[in-house]
Parts: C-alpha cells; structure tokens; sequence
C-alpha cells in the first residue's frame, strides 16, 4: 500500500495524529529545555504558515496546497532530516518494507503529524495541515541515519551541514514579507537564498543587507554547533553575546517567533539600515512566547556535550605528538586554550590577527571574531572550517597558520597536528 492514501487511511483507521506533550508534562529544566529544542516554534508558525503560506508548498496543489509539493525524498534532499523514534513502529515497517511512497508529498504531511521531521512543525486542524513553524533543531540537530540515509535517531546539538536553508525558504508561495524586509525584488530574494547553499545561513542579513562578499560570494556562515558551549561566553563566530542572549536573538529576529527583543547596538542607521527601517532592534510582542523559555533551553544545550571521535577515526600515536605540537611549536593553544579550546572570558581577534579579512568580523557589534572552540571538531569537516568554511579540510587550516605564523611545520609534524585535531 502506497501512501498516496496513507493520509485518509490514518483518518479512517483511527490511529491519531501525535501531540505535542505540553510543557507542564516535564519534570525538570534539562526535560524542558529539550522539549523547547526540539519542538517549540516560539509562535514563529505566524510568519511561516500564516504569512508565508510554506505549509501550502509543502502539501502541493493534490492536497489543498499550491505547486508540486515537497515529498519526502525532495525534503531530504534539500537536507530535512526524520526523526525515526517519533513514527510508530508499523509506519517505520511500512517504510522498510517499501510500501511507503517517498514520492508523494502528502507522506510529507503524516511524518509532520508526527512530529518526526526534524526542526519543522505542522499545526492541524481536522486533519488538514493549516500551518507550519520552525524550532531551534531545525538547523542545530541531525540524524545518525541508523534507519536509513537521513533517517534515524536525533543527534542534538550537531549543525546540520545538510540543510538548504535558502531552498526551504524559496519553496514558500508569497515570499513578499522578505522582499518588504530586504527592501528589494523578489527575484534578488531569490538569488540571495539560492547563493547560500547546504549547511549556510546569514543571521545578520535582516540588519545590514549585506547578503555578499565583497569578492562576490555569500555572506551566509556555515551553521555552528549547539554542543560542547558549557563554559562559553560567546555563542557565534564574530561575538555578538551570550548563548541566552543569541538565543534570543534568533529566535525573534530569525525564526520570527513571538517575543521581545532589544539591542541598541543595532539601532545604527548606517551599519544596521534595515535593523532602523524594520525595528527589529527593539522587538516587543504582546504575546512573549520566547523570554520565559529562555532559562531551560539554555541549560539543555549547556548540557550538549561535544561528541567524542569515533574509535579508528584517527591515529592514536600520531595524535599524541600532534598534541604536543599543538600545545608547544604550532602556538595554537595561545587561541585555543584546553579543555574547552577556546579563550575563556571576553578575547577576541582582528582578521589582521588571524590572517583572514574583516567581512564577517565588521557586521557584528564587536567587529572581531570569537576563538571557536574545537571538540568535536570531526563533526564539521563537511562544508569546511572557519565561519564561511573558507578552509576545505583540516591541513588547509594548519597550512594556513604555518604560512601566517611562519612556524616553519614539516610534513611529518603536519601530519600528525591534523590527526590531533580529527581526535578532539
């Protein structure tokens, strides 16, 4: 049976869609915290669903929407990932057994009733999809694909490199919201998005409309972790503030959730044009669905531990030199202070000082950049390393340092800095 009538068959059968467990149902902060993770759209599901009309794209025009529709082999492939554990174990054998048509968009409509796609909530009414709202793992959580490829167990915390953010927005029927916003056409809109590919995203474009380079390329940032930020201050590349105060940031300035924002850094008209034009400087809400969370998502995520890399990833001898270079001759460890491999209180970098340009630096109120912490280091090769993943794998960044540092590395002791730094 093909779920081309999955949908109905659900209806007649009987089986429910999933709710949501409400927030009174947890017992501690971390439970609550995790909850506001993995599925709280901070009532962003008026901009997305009610404004933007996504839920509409994503149904396709044979089940009430517009367009084709989005199935669930064109979701994974723009890098949406399933959440296995939220399916029931008969729609997960139906899956196995191929009697699942990945191909038909309203598939994509049951794996939203169950929650089971990864960052993207639906809202139902009467068994139609009514409207659509985004949540913090969206961009911050993955799979470990145990299922299938992008399908199998969450994995929070991890950036999912995967995601084509700007081909999710794209997707929406009336993108007139983001041209009002951005102040140009729909068609530079466009553009705009399809330039940031997978695993990139520009959480300042909304303030300084700067959406590129001056070499022509993206100003989006390849998405950071959310693991491993016990003990640090700063939660992005170029500084900004806190985790609770980036947080907030995002979830009102980016998702477009209901609640208060202000910052009055931002309310300079000429490095922040759009931040004056559209207030999102100063951002209140008579519904403050965001301030009151802001306490458990932050203790869940201080409780994300780096992951460790995996046995036989690395050479283990090799490595131990390679820490031994990294903490004596390569200097890195001047930066990248251990255990959390970054500079504990407020340090922060000129490009001149790392070798790189000002660009990303300039667009924040710090106009420098944050020392990234490293654990887990393994978990972002793809899409490369440093903000705008300029350095494809781990010796373009070491060749980058012994060139601007003029350590004078020989390729034996580059070799074995790089399997240090696959081991963190």
């Amino acid at each position: 049976m093909k779920t081309s009538i999955l949908l109905p068959l659900l209806l007649l059968t009987g089986i429910t869609y999933a709710t949501e467990p409400t927030i009174e149902s947890h017992t501690s902060s971390l439970a609550r915290g995790q909850h506001i993770f993995r599925y709280d759209t901070f009532g962003s599901e008026k901009f997305w669903g009610d404004q933007l009309k996504l839920h509409d794209a994503i149904k396709g025009s044979k089940n009430g929407g517009v367009g084709p529709g989005l199935s669930p082999k064109a979701a994974l492939g723009a890098g949406l990932k399933v959440d296995i554990n939220e399916l029931p174990r008969s729609i997960q054998q139906a899956i196995k057994n191929g009697k699942v048509d990945l191909d038909d968009p309203s598939t994509t409509v049951v794996l939203l009733s169950y929650d089971a796609v990864v960052g993207v909530k639906g809202y139902f009414k009467g068994g139609q999809l009514k409207s659509v709202g985004i949540n913090c793992a969206l961009c911050h959580s993955t799979v470990d694909n145990s299922f299938a490829p992008g399908l199998g167990t969450r994995l929070d915390g991890w950036p999912n490199r995967d995601l084509n953010v700007g081909a999710v927005v794209s997707m929406a029927p009336n993108l007139k919201p983001i041209v009002d916003a951005l102040g140009v056409d729909e068609e530079s809109v466009k553009t705009i998005l399809a330039s940031w590919g997978p695993g990139r995203y520009d959480a300042e474009l909304n303030q300084d409309g700067k959406a590129f380079r001056p070499d022509g390329k993206t100003g989006a940032t390849v998405l950071p972790p959310a693991f491993g930020l016990a003990g640090v201050n700063l939660h992005t590349y170029n500084g900004w503030g806190s985790v609770p105060y980036w947080n907030a940031y995002v979830a009102v300035t980016q998702m477009h959730g209901q609640g208060n924002f202000f910052d009055p850094r931002l309310n300079n008209p000429a490095k922040y044009p759009l931040a004056v034009k559209n207030g999102t400087w100063n951002v209140k809400s008579e519904n403050d669905m965001v301030s009151a969370k802001l306490n458990d998502l932050h203790f869940y995520q201080i409780s994300l531990r780096a992951p460790k890399a995996p046995a036989g990833s690395y050479d283990v001898t090799m490595a131990k030199r390679g820490q031994a270079l990294f903490n004596g001759k390569a200097q890195c460890m001047t930066c990248h202070v251990p255990p959390l491999y970054t500079e504990p209180g407020y340090n922060m970098h000129t490009g001149a000082e790392i070798g790189i340009d000002n660009f990303q630096a300039k667009r924040s109120p710090d106009e420098k950049y944050r020392t990234t912490p490293l654990k887990g280091l393994f978990v972002r090769e793809k899409g490369g390393f440093y903000h705008d993943g300029r350095f494809a794998d781990y010796r373009a960044v070491i060749n980058h340092y012994d060139n601007v540092k003029k350590l004078d590395l020989s390729e034996s002791e580059k070799l074995d800095l790089e399997q240090f730094l696959k081991s963190l």
